[in-house]
């Protein structure tokens, strides 16, 4: 049985929720928030939208971190009173969480967790196969979008992927990139290349619709298991949290970075960690 456990019942959480449940893919969503009544009334209405969307994802809420002891993954987003979980008081939360389940993975949601997922590895010791953010896979979503739109295009239609620490030293692999299964090179002038580039800090951190259903698909590879690779913040080596493109096995990651990026991209990468 797939359980995906949420921490955290705000703007995140609860698009996260709602998103996993009507994808279908998981057995179970619990919403876990210390507001019990915003978790209990977000679930509730997650629930009560099942017949109408057509799905059986179990959705349940709770005030108590520990209820996530025992999910398949446990994504780490924002309470409804204070937003993102960050900071010391976000360290503290992990701390609860990485002591009642010392084996589930922590998916982290939000864009502003990156700092916190490096104190999870460093200081509480969570191996690094267990920790990724997926807010990188949201962003990526964004440059793509954005790129279909001056083609007139479908997103689906292009693959474009990002590697760095966003917002300011992202690397966009535009070598690797494809429109319509041709370089996209073949198809946007290097102009438009450049300008898309320059609107990437604008775009992070990404709005909660997107992160929210990001963090769904990585969430649902974690718990499933998938051959496909997703671009997340993983830890290249023991200090450094970077968005590098991520092979995900049920319960964990093995991370490969993209052999494809030109060397002026490998330097923006690079510079992006020291």
């Amino acid at each position: 049985m797939s359980v995906v456990a949420i921490i955290g019942a705000g703007a995140l959480g609860g698009t996260l929720a709602h998103a996993l449940a009507a994808r279908g893919r998981v057995d179970e969503v619990r919403l876990i928030d210390p507001d019990g009544r915003i978790a209990e009334g977000k679930a509730l209405d997650i629930q009560q939208s099942a017949p109408v969307e057509q799905w059986s994802t179990r959705v349940t809420a709770s005030t108590n971190v520990t209820a996530a002891a025992g999910a398949t993954v446990i994504a780490v987003a924002d309470l409804a009173k204070t937003g993102d979980i960050a900071g010391d008081a976000g360290l503290a939360l992990v701390r609860q969480i990485a002591r009642a389940d010392s084996t589930a993975p922590l998916l982290f949601a939000a864009g502003t967790q990156r700092d916190l997922m490096a104190l999870a590895l460093g200081e509480l010791r969570v191996a690094a196969r267990r920790l990724l953010g997926s807010a990188p896979l949201a962003l990526e979503s964004s440059v793509r979008a954005i790129a279909a739109a001056l083609l007139d295009a479908s997103p689906a239609d292009l693959s474009i992927g990002i590697a760095g620490v966003p917002p300011r030293d992202v690397a966009i692999g535009w070598d690797a990139a494809t429109a319509f299964n041709q370089p996209i090179g073949a198809v946007l002038a290097p102009h438009h290349l450049a300008a898309i580039a320059s609107r990437v800090p604008a775009l992070w951190p990404p709005a909660p619709y997107t992160l929210g259903s990001a963090a769904a698909r990585v969430a649902e590879a974690l718990a499933n298991g998938s051959r496909r690779r997703y671009t997340c913040f993983a830890a290249l080596d023991h200090r450094h949290i970077v968005a590098v493109p991520v092979e995900i096995e049920k319960g964990g990651i093995k991370h490969t970075l993209d052999p494809a990026l030109s060397r002026h991209e490998r330097t923006t990468f690079e510079n992006g960690f020291r």
